[in-house]
């Protein structure tokens, strides 16, 4: 049986599967943010929807990938949890 590694590798041989795959990063990185952010501070979710007013449900949605959040919504995110915002643009690298 292949890791995940091992066939995450597999797949990045398929020029088509990277595209996709690199068109679902950003995404990709605003939820490992949240979800380190929070978890860095042994907070639970429940903890986050206290301290910011937003339903848990909706922290579980926008953790697992099934809600993309606004801007504002990021910024109580990271109020939240004591911390700021920093949103960037940074040259893409080339293969």
């Amino acid at each position: 049986m292949k890791t995940l590694k091992e066939f995450k590798d597999e797949q990045m041989q398929d020029v088509e599967f990277v595209k996709e795959y690199e068109a679902i990063q950003p995404e990709f990185d605003v939820i490992r943010a949240i979800v380190d952010a929070r978890t860095s501070q042994n907070m639970t979710q429940k903890e986050l929807a206290e301290r910011t007013g937003i339903n848990q449900a909706d922290i579980s949605k926008l953790e697992n990938g099934t809600r993309n959040p606004s801007v504002n919504l990021l910024k109580r995110l990271a109020e939240g949890l004591g911390m700021a915002l920093k949103i960037e643009f940074v040259p893409k690298q080339r293969i």
